[in-house]
């Protein structure tokens, strides 16, 4: 029953996310948005593989409302409502792919006045929550540990591309996927 629970709660949320973050692919390639070469195709696969995994190892090692699961569930919670604050702050310009719109404005609103890359803070703060609450002591750092190697790539990426667009404030802080504003 567990695993069924944080299956939904995984996987919806990306959903909703994954059609939020069409549209606004959609919207910033309409506006003249380029998309550097990327690990973006390895990241769809690895990002929702590392949850399978990780539900899969919770259902063959047996999973059980445990302090360890409700630690996993609050790590869960809070990596969420930080990767949502930082997608509320991007706004449309929110994407899963790297897409720059030349001269637009960076934003240092929301997380991003105080972390560099708080998206990526909370998708590594989902897989964590999701290992803890599934007992996944194998899938778990190996899922981490693949989707860690990925983003530091994602970062080198958005940072070369980042340099088409124009500060917000002269100590605006560098973000993750597509930070900037229309």
């Amino acid at each position: 029953m567990l695993v069924i629970a944080v299956a939904l709660l995984v996987f919806v949320p990306m959903l909703l996310e994954a059609v939020r973050a069409a549209s606004n692919e959609r919207r910033q390639r309409r506006r003249g948005g380029i998309e550097p070469p990327d690990v973006y195709n390895i990241m769809r696969v690895v990002y929702p593989g590392a949850f399978v995994a990780m539900l899969g190892e919770g259902a063959v090692r047996g999973t059980a409302l445990s302090g360890l699961a409700a630690a996993g569930l609050a790590v869960f919670v809070a990596a969420k409502l930080m990767k949502w604050s930082a997608i509320l702050a991007l706004g449309p310009c929110w994407t899963f792919r790297v897409i720059v719109v030349p001269g637009d404005t960076l934003v240092a609103r929301g997380p991003y006045r105080y972390l560099r890359h708080p998206n990526y803070v909370g998708v590594v703060g989902e897989l964590i929550g999701v290992a803890m609450m599934m007992r996944a002591l194998v899938s778990g750092p190996l899922g981490l540990f693949a989707f860690g190697a990925l983003l530091v790539k994602r970062m080198a990426v958005e940072e070369r591309a980042l340099g088409l667009t124009r500060p917000r404030t002269r100590d605006a802080i560098l973000p993750d996927s597509t930070r900037s504003a229309s």
